[in-house]
C-alpha cells in the first residue's frame, strides 16, 4: 500500500515539475520572440535614421517646438543648423526657437565611417 502511495505521489509531483518546466519553456520562447521582433523592428545594427520630426510642426514667430530624432547603429550624430547638443538615441527630443522657416539637417555615423542624413523642414508663422 505504501508503494502504491509513494508511486502515486510521484506520479503527480512529476507531472507538475513536467508542467511547470513546460510553462517555462514556453516562457523562455515567447521572450526570445520578442527580443527578435524588438531587434528587426530596431533594424538590427544597421546604421539609419528610424525618426526625424518636430512638433509641433509649425510655429509662430517666438514659439518654440521639440525637434526629435532616434537613429541606430550611429556612432555620432549632428544637427546642422546646431541648436542643442545631440548624440546617438533611439528617441530624443531638443528644443528649438527658430525665427524664420528653417530646414534642420540630421547626420548619422557609424564606427565604420559610412554616413546618412535626412531633413525636416520646421515652418515659423508670421
Amino acid at each position: 500500500m505504501v508503494g502504491i502511495v509513494l508511486i502515486y505521489d510521484g506520479a503527480i509531483f512529476y507531472s507538475r515539475w513536467s508542467q511547470t518546466r513546460e510553462g517555462q519553456r514556453e516562457e523562455a520562447r515567447l521572450q526570445a520572440e520578442q527580443a527578435r521582433k524588438t531587434l528587426e523592428m530596431m533594424g538590427s545594427d544597421a546604421l539609419r535614421i528610424t525618426s526625424f520630426y518636430a512638433s509641433p510642426g509649425e510655429i509662430p514667430r517666438g514659439g518654440h517646438a521639440n525637434l526629435c530624432y532616434g537613429v541606430n547603429g550611429a556612432k555620432q550624430v549632428r544637427l546642422d543648423p546646431p541648436e542643442a547638443a545631440v548624440w546617438p538615441s533611439q528617441t530624443r527630443c531638443v528644443q528649438v526657437t527658430p525665427h524664420a522657416d528653417t530646414t534642420y539637417k540630421l547626420t548619422a555615423e557609424d564606427a565604420g565611417g559610412h554616413a546618412v542624413s535626412q531633413t525636416f523642414r520646421l515652418k515659423v508663422t508670421r
